[in-house]
C-alpha cells in the first residue's frame, strides 16, 4: 500500500487548497501514517482488501471520527450501526420516538459480538471500529459466498451492499456501487487531525453482483400504498410514473423517491416521511433551506427510503462529485426542518456532510452544483437570491419555545456562505472556498456607522479563524483552524468580555460560549442587522432583544458591510413586540374540525429597537395533514387567515412580527 508523508509538494499543497480540503501545513509525519496503518492491519487480520475498507470509510465518513451518533445512528470511521431506541422531529415540530431505524442490520451490534469488545468500545476507538467494521464485512462475504472469502475485489461487492443496511435491493446496490465508484477513482486528503489518507485508484474494477439474490431483498421501496383504511373523503394521490428530476439541464440529476406510507396498522396518523400537496398552486414557495446530512450520502438515502424515519429533503447532494438527487417532488412537502410553517413554504436541499468538519466534506463541486440547482429553483418560483430567503437549517426558528434547544445548527459554521451566494449570483467568487484558498478583501465601512444604519455580515473567509470548540462527544475539544461564517458577539465593545448568551441555550444565565452549536452568539454572513451604536472599531446591532457588540475595523478589516434594507420598529406607542416562529392564522381562522395550531412568542422586541426586514407580507396559513391516507375529514386542507405578518432578522435566525404592530422604514 502506498502512504504519502506529511511533508506534501507545492504542488500537492494547491491540489488541496483548490479542492476544499482542509490542510495543515505542519503535520507530524509518525502521526501522519497511523490512521492509514490501521486500515492496513484490519485488511490483514480479516481477509478485507485493504482499498474496499479505505473506499467504504471514505463514502461513510471522508476518513473522520464524527462528534456523536451520525443521522442513521452510526459511529466513527465506518459509521457502524447502533439498535437503540431514539427521538427525533415529527413534522410539526413534535417530539416522536420511530417504530424503527432505517436500517434493519445493525452492525455496531453485530461487530461488537464478533470482537469481543463493548459497543461503547467501537463507538470511541478508531482501531476497533476499523476492525469490526472488517470483521462485519469478513463474516457477510463467507456467508454469501459458500462460506470462503472472495478471492478477488470485485467478489467484495454484495458484502458491501449488505453493509449498507437498507432494506431494498436497488439501494443495497446503490450504496455498494458507490462504494465501488470510490475504489476506482482513488481518494487523499489531510483529514483535520493531520491523518494523511491515500486510496489510489483502480478503475479496472468490474462488480460481481451474481449473489446479490442471497440477501433477499425486496427489488424496490413499498412507496405510496394504494389501499387507504376506509378514505372518507380523499383518496391517497400517488408519484408521476417515471417521474424527471426538477433540475437545469446542465446537472445529471436523478430520482429515488422519499417513502411515504403508514407505520401503524391501526393509527392512520403515524407515517411518514412527506405531504402530497399542489405547490404553489395551494402554498407559495418562499424558501430555499440549505442542510447537511450529518451523516454518508447512502446513509441518508436509506434513511428518507424508510417511513419511520420522520425526515426527508427535496433534494441531496453528494459531497465527492456534487451529484444531486431529488427524492421530494418540489410540489410536495419535505419534512426538512423544525418548523412545520417554514416546511411549507421552503425547499429541504441535504449536503453530503458533517457541521463540525467544514471543507472537508464541502467540496467545490458540491458548491457548484448546488448554486446551480438554487439558480434554478429560483427562477421557477420567483425566489429572491439573498440570504433572507436563501437559509441554512441554522437559520430557521421553532414554533414552541422548549423545541429551541433541540433545533439543529447545520450547516454549521464552515458553510461558506460568501462564496456560495456569488456563485449562485453567477459572479466570479470573491471568497475563497477552502480555508486555503486566495483571500479576498470585504469592500470595508470607509465612513464612521451611525445608529440606525443598516449593514451586512461579511467576514473574509479564508482568514477569518477564531477558535470553535464541538462538544457533541460529551467532551469538547479546540476544532482545527479554518474558516468560518460568522463574527462572534459580546455583550460590550471587546474581546475579553462575555460572549452575548441566548436565553434558550444558557436559561441558568451564563454566558455565550465558542461551540460550534451554541448560534446565539454568532452574526451569520450574509445577514443584516441595524446599528445601535459605535465604540472605536466596534459595532453594535440590535440582535434579539440586546446590542450586541462585534470588533469591525473600518477599512479592508471590516467584518461587514454598509448595505441597505427595510427596518421596523414598534410602532409610537407600543412598547413591545413579540415575535413569533411561524406566521399561522389566529384561532378564528380554523373551521372546524381542524384544530387550532399553537405558536409560542419566541423573543420580544422593544421600542426604540430595529430590526431588518424583507419588507413583504408572510402568507398567513397552515397546511393540515393529519393521516396518511387522507381519512380525516379536512384532511390535508389549507387554512388561511386575514392576518398580515412580516419577517424579520431576529438574531441568528428569522423569526415573524405582527405587520399591525410595527412600522417599516428605508435606510
Amino acid at each position: 500500500m502506498m502512504k504519502r508523508g506529511a511533508a506534501l509538494s507545492v504542488m500537492g499543497f494547491l491540489v488541496l487548497a483548490l479542492l476544499g480540503l482542509m490542510v495543515s501545513p505542519a503535520v507530524n509525519a509518525q502521526a501522519s501514517g497511523q490512521q492509514q496503518q490501521l486500515f492496513n492491519d484490519a485488511a490483514q487480520e480479516f481477509g478485507v482488501p485493504v482499498n474496499v475498507l479505505l473506499a467504504l470509510s471514505y463514502n461513510e465518513s471522508h476518513w473522520e471520527t464524527p462528534g456523536g451518533m451520525s443521522s442513521d445512528g452510526g459511529y466513527g470511521v465506518m459509521d457502524l450501526r447502533v439498535n437503540q431506541s431514539h427521538t427525533i422531529s415529527g413534522k410539526d415540530g413534535s417530539t416522536v420516538t420511530p417504530l424503527q431505524q432505517a436500517s434493519s442490520y445493525y452492525t455496531l451490534n453485530t461487530a461488537a459480538n464478533l470482537l469481543g469488545e463493548s459497543s461503547q468500545t467501537l463507538e470511541t476507538s478508531t482501531q476497533q471500529n476499523v476492525r469490526g467494521a472488517a470483521a462485519v464485512l469478513a463474516q457477510d462475504a463467507k456467508r454469501l459466498n459458500n462460506a470462503q472469502l472472495p478471492t478477488t475485489t470485485d467478489g467484495w461487492y454484495t458484502a458491501l451492499a449488505a453493509y449498507s443496511g437498507a432494506t431494498d435491493e436497488q439501494s443495497a446496490e446503490e450504496f455498494a456501487n458507490d462504494v465501488f465508484a470510490t475504489m476506482k477513482q482513488g481518494a487523499f486528503l489531510i483529514t483535520g487531525d493531520g491523518q494523511s489518507m491515500n486510496l489510489p485508484a483502480t478503475p479496472t474494477l468490474n462488480p460481481d453482483k451474481l449473489s446479490m439474490s442471497g440477501l433477499n431483498l425486496p427489488s424496490d421501496i413499498t412507496n405510496a400504498p394504494n389501499q387507504p383504511a376506509n378514505p372518507t373523503k380523499k383518496t391517497v394521490p400517488t408519484l408521476p410514473p417515471n417521474f424527471k428530476p426538477e433540475c437545469p439541464v446542465s446537472l445529471n440529476c436523478n430520482f429515488i423517491p422519499a417513502a411515504y406510507g403508514p407505520d401503524s396498522s391501526t393509527d392512520p396518523t403515524n407515517y411518514g416521511n412527506f405531504d402530497f400537496a399542489h405547490r404553489p398552486r395551494d402554498m407559495k414557495i418562499n424558501y430555499i433551506f440549505i442542510h447537511d446530512t450529518e451523516g454518508s450520502y447512502d446513509a441518508v438515502v436509506n434513511e428518507f427510503q424508510n417511513p419511520a424515519s420522520y425526515v426527508s429533503a427535496n433534494y441531496l447532494i453528494r459531497s465527492s462529485d456534487g451529484q444531486v438527487t431529488q427524492m421530494v417532488p418540489n410540489e410536495d412537502v419535505s419534512w426538512g426542518v423544525y418548523d412545520w410553517y417554514d416546511n411549507m413554504h421552503g425547499i429541504n436541499i441535504e449536503n453530503e456532510g458533517f457541521a463540525a468538519q467544514g471543507a472537508t466534506w464541502y467540496t467545490p463541486s458540491m458548491y457548484q452544483h448546488l448554486a446551480s440547482l438554487v439558480r434554478y429553483l429560483a427562477v421557477k418560483y420567483n425566489i429572491p437570491l439573498d440570504r433572507q430567503h436563501i437559509l441554512g437549517h441554522d437559520n430557521i426558528p421553532v414554533l414552541q419555545s422548549a423545541n429551541f434547544v433541540n433545533q439543529h445548527w447545520d450547516p454549521g459554521p464552515y458553510w461558506n456562505w460568501a462564496y456560495f451566494m456569488d456563485l449562485v449570483h453567477g459572479e466570479t467568487p470573491q471568497q475563497a472556498s477552502g480555508d486555503s484558498g486566495t483571500a479576498a478583501t470585504t469592500t470595508g465601512i470607509t465612513d464612521p456607522l451611525r445608529a440606525g444604519d443598516v449593514i451586512t455580515i461579511n467576514p473574509n473567509f479564508a482568514t477569518n479563524q477564531p477558535t470553535v470548540t464541538d462538544c457533541q462527544t460529551g467532551t469538547c475539544v479546540t476544532l482545527p483552524r479554518q474558516g468560518t461564517n460568522f463574527v462572534y458577539l459580546y455583550t460590550e465593545p471587546s474581546s475579553n468580555s462575555p460572549l452575548l448568551a441566548d436565553p434558550y441555550l444558557h436559561a441558568d444565565g451564563s454566558a455565550g460560549t465558542t461551540e460550534d452549536s451554541d448560534w446565539g452568539d454568532k452574526a451569520p454572513t450574509g445577514f443584516q442587522y441595524v446599528v445601535a451604536g459605535t465604540q472605536g472599531d466596534w459595532t453594535a446591532i440590535w440582535y434579539a432583544g440586546q446590542k450586541a457588540w462585534f470588533y469591525n475595523p473600518m477599512g479592508a478589516g471590516a467584518t461587514a458591510n454598509r448595505s441597505f434594507s427595510f427596518k421596523v420598529t414598534p410602532r409610537p406607542g407600543v412598547s413591545s413586540v413579540a415575535v413569533y416562529g411561524a406566521a399561522y392564522p389566529d384561532a378564528s381562522a380554523y373551521p372546524s374540525p381542524i384544530p387550532y395550531q399553537n405558536f409560542d412568542q419566541l423573543y420580544t422586541i422593544s421600542a426604540g429597537q430595529q430590526y431588518t426586514t424583507n419588507g413583504g407580507v408572510m402568507p398567513n396559513d397552515y397546511f393540515y395533514d393529519d393521516t396518511w391516507n387522507y381519512s380525516a375529514p379536512d384532511d390535508h386542507d389549507i387554512v388561511v387567515g386575514n392576518q398580515k405578518y412580516l419577517q424579520i432578522a431576529i438574531n441568528h435566525r428569522i423569526g415573524y412580527v405582527l405587520a399591525n404592530q410595527v412600522e417599516v422604514s428605508a435606510q
